[in-house]
């Protein structure tokens, strides 16, 4: 039966840009960067990855560590920190090399900017994620978060206030939109910025489309992933039988006689070769 199964992989699935560009440099940084070097936290939502680096000597620190640090390298992640972490770093005097995301970096710009201009910060995401508390760092202590309507409708606002909304890169896009329309009906003076990432949009499109046409959908990558979790919540409306793993030994498909096709996407922090081995071994597995 498996022989014949139909296997899609989604072009956008894996390490997006961001990802790849920070954990290369990590790896730069181990051959030729200033020792001891740290990660504020993991580098990637990726075991694998992050006990490949542990090996080489890479150790991941959380900002409560930064005090302890007089010497080497820090490396911030993709997901980026806020103002207060760069200023803390420069008082260790410690080499910092910056790998956050571009597409992150230009909210922190604008976040920034117009908070400056006297904009009160609504962020669209997740408020627990690392991105969004680092794009907070970059505003006043009177920035929200929401990612649902009920918390946009708990927001206590005057009405003569002056908005400004941005979203994680991660973030669906169609909620994004469905969000923005009911906080303009509210009728505030407010500037939008749709600053989802276009990988990410692209990657959600291209899931969705797969697997509305196959039997079976897999979705790979860490259960700590945000960005991969919102795969699995997509492909999941479109095909029930959606199976989210993180390596090819998660996938037991129970009874699946009657699979013909099979879908496959990752997440953004699922590295190419855990891809290519579900790729070539999920003929056994249906």
């Amino acid at each position: 039966m498996g022989n014949n199964l139909e296997v899609i992989v989604a072009k956008t699935a894996g390490f997006c840009f961001g990802v790849e560009r920070a954990v290369n440099q990590v790896y730069e940084q181990v051959e030729k960067g200033i020792k001891p070097i740290y990660t504020l936290g993991p580098i990637i939502h990726n075991e694998e990855v992050v006990r490949d680096l542990g090996s080489k000597g890479v150790k991941v620190i959380t900002p409560e560590q930064i005090p302890d640090i007089h010497e080497g390298t820090v490396i911030i992640r993709s997901h980026g920190v806020g103002r207060q972490i760069y200023e803390q770093l420069n008082r260790q005097g410690i080499h910092v090399v910056d790998a956050t995301c571009p597409f992150v970096k230009k909210i922190h710009r604008i976040v920034e900017e117009q908070n400056r201009a006297g904009r009160r910060i609504i962020i669209i995401g997740d408020s627990a994620h690392p991105e969004v508390e680092g794009i907070r760092g970059w505003a006043d202590s009177g920035t929200l978060t929401a990612k649902t309507e009920e918390e946009i409708d708990s927001f206590v606002l005057k009405k003569d206030e002056k908005l400004c909304l941005v979203a994680q890169t991660t973030f669906n896009y169609k909620k994004f939109k469905y969000l923005v329309e009911k906080f303009s009906k509210k009728g505030y003076d407010i500037i939008v910025f749709n600053s989802i990432c276009s990988a990410t949009e692209e990657r959600q499109k291209e899931a969705e489309d797969i697997a509305a046409h196959v039997d079976a959908m897999i979705v790979i990558g860490s259960r700590t992933s945000s960005n991969t979790r919102k795969l699995y919540e997509i492909c999941k409306l479109q095909c029930s039988n959606t199976h989210f793993i993180q390596t090819l030994d998660d996938l037991q498909p129970e009874g699946e006689n009657s699979v013909q096709s099979v879908g496959i996407t990752a997440g953004a922090s699922t590295p190419k070769n855990i891809i290519e081995e579900v790729q070539s071994n999920v003929r056994t597995k249906f």
